[in-house]
């Protein structure tokens, strides 16, 4: 048996994992990748398997970094089945369609820009149809059913408790007259959380893949993070600013619902100040997400059907408002009352929320605050690193309003909490893959789980393949990190990110400038930056810097 780690292996997206068991070929998840241009370019290459000779898919759960390449999946020619829970079949046609949607949307805005300046035209990665299309192969499973992939492998899910309908996911896999037995984490939920019930402890495993998204920290008290969230929004809105959640449309937004709905209709220190607060899900996928969540309500935690029993809508209070429309969404940034927006997308790379992040983030009233996890290379990772301009739909935005980072609303297992699932084997494994994080964190969790449990672990750097009874990596990557140390490759890529970033500053001054009369300040801006690359040895020799009084046409660089 065989196992090659196609995503979700250098960082926390893009999940896809290549089991091969003689002539049996199966993916666990086929993810897209996320946070930044980077990023996305990888889901343009080319799976490294043929999508042909793929036999199934088993699906952990409909986050877009585990299930978005699906469609494109079924595009490149793989016609089987596509296992998930019942409840992540029902998201499944709310994110992929929408995924779908977007990368035609934004196929299009690129051409736009294509055609007027003669560049070939692109293709979106897929579309709306394809995603529908792709839809035809899921196959709805119950947690703790047996399912026969084929005739030598087996599955069950459990739920993971990290988004509605997530699974760990069991594989029993016949080869040669043994049979060996496979657990694959998905991302595992924190413990205690509203709605969803805690991951499932497995007792037993030859082989564990696992997550390691949170594994160098822990998160705050969530109790804690309640209090700091009302504190917050009040504290903004009682200065006449607008509080902006970005958060992610399936879990994170549906748990806020939840959350808030405790307090709107309790009696609490804060009742009377947020009976006069709106609350705005601006993000139709969420909004049709929440639909979704009611639907599934039997796999729900005790507490939350308890409160429905009671009568009580866990997912709606009175001053709850959904807006759908484009001009709803873009009403809320005219209208100058307090309030709370909770838009998608969660890490801030695409959908309403830049539009709410452009109309607020210079407004020293806001605040913005984060509630789930921020990959490497997104807008959401940059502001909570102190990012201080940004640039939004060509402009350039300075950062006045508050930022925060409520890291105990996170989907994930903390440290602590993935420790306790791993601790809950009852016989070691021969092997354990630690993938779906950040190097440290992955390097983190493996010296802790040897320090607290003595057990062995393979940190996963990039795409490889593994013979599992070994543990032998039989293939990987070329990548950089071998000719140079890890700390080296981090300081280049950082200064990558920075020239690449002021570099960008340097194009939207410049671009302003076509027909118009140089200022000062804006000359000043461009000769700061350009002195900054030149000490950092960016050859410039061939840049124009203009003088004041001058103006550029872009296509020649010539003075107009």
């Amino acid at each position: 048996m065989k196992i090659k780690f196609c995503g979700a292996a250098a960082g926390v997206t893009g999940s896809c994992h290549l089991l091969t068991s003689g002539d049996h070929k199966i993916l666990l998840d086929c993810g897209q990748f996320q946070g930044g241009k980077a990023q996305d370019a990888l889901n343009y290459e080319e799976f490294p398997f043929d999508p042909a000779e793929i036999e199934c898919v088993v699906l952990s759960h409909a986050h877009i970094d585990h299930c978005g390449r699906l469609p494109l999946l079924v595009k490149k020619g793989f016609k089987g089945k596509i296992y998930c829970t019942e409840a992540t079949a029902d998201l499944l046609d709310v994110m992929l369609k929408d995924s779908g949607y977007i990368h035609e949307k934004e196929a299009e805005w690129r051409n736009r820009k294509n055609e007027r300046a003669g560049r070939p035209l692109v293709e979106p990665l897929y579309t709306f149809n394809d995603a529908a299309d792709s839809l035809k192969y899921v196959q709805p499973v119950l947690y703790d059913q047996l399912i026969d992939l084929n005739d030598d492998m087996k599955i069950v899910f459990n739920d993971a408790g990290h988004i509605l309908g997530s699974a760990i996911t069991e594989l029993w896999v016949s080869e040669e007259g043994k049979t060996a037995k496979i657990v694959f984490s998905g991302d595992l939920g924190a413990l205690n959380r509203p709605i969803l019930r805690d991951p499932t402890i497995i007792k037993k495993a030859d082989y564990v893949i696992m997550e390691t998204t949170y594994g160098n920290r822990l998160h705050p008290e969530n109790a804690g993070d309640i209090e700091k969230l009302l504190d917050i929004i009040i504290k903004t809105t009682n200065r006449g600013g607008t509080v902006v959640i970005p958060s992610f449309a399936v879990g994170r937004t549906q748990e806020l619902i939840y959350q808030m709905n405790r307090f709107y209709e309790e009696n609490g220190k804060y009742k009377e100040e947020l009976s006069k607060l709106n609350v705005y899900i601006d993000s139709p996928m969420a909004t049709t997400a929440t639909q979704v969540f009611r639907k599934n309500a039997d796999v729900f935690d005790e507490e939350t059907k308890a409160y429905i029993l009671k009568g009580d809508d866990p997912l709606d209070f009175k001053n709850l408002k959904f807006t759908r429309t484009s001009e709803e969404s873009q009403a809320l940034n005219f209208d100058r009352h307090p309030k709370i927006i909770i838009s998608a997308s969660g890490m801030c790379e695409a959908g309403r929320i830049r539009h709410h992040l452009k109309h607020n983030l210079w407004d020293p009233r806001s605040s913005v605050i984060f509630v789930g996890y921020q990959a490497e290379g997104t807008l959401g990772r940059s502001l909570i690193n102190g990012l201080k301009d940004v640039t939004l739909f060509g402009e350039t935005v300075h950062v006045n309003a508050e930022i925060y980072n409520l890291e105990g609303f996170s989907g994930h297992a903390d440290k602590d909490g993935l420790m306790g699932w791993l601790k809950g084997f009852q016989v070691v494994p021969k092997q354990i893959f630690l993938v779906h994080g950040e190097l440290d964190s992955k390097e983190a969790f493996a010296k802790s789980v040897k320090t607290e449990l003595g057990y062995d672990t393979t940190v996963v750097r990039e795409v490889s393949e593994f013979e599992l009874e070994s543990g032998e990596c039989i293939s990987r990557e070329e990548a950089m990190a071998d000719a140079l140390d890890e700390e080296t490759v981090e300081k280049i890529r950082l200064k990558v990110a920075d020239v690449h970033d002021q570099l960008e500053r340097v194009l939207y001054e410049t671009r302003l400038l076509v027909g118009q009369e140089v200022q000062p300040e804006q000359l000043t801006k461009i000769n700061n930056v350009v002195q900054s690359l030149e000490k950092d040895s960016i050859d410039l020799s061939s840049a124009v810097i203009p003088d004041h009084d001058t103006s550029f046409d872009l296509d020649t660089v010539e003075k107009v």
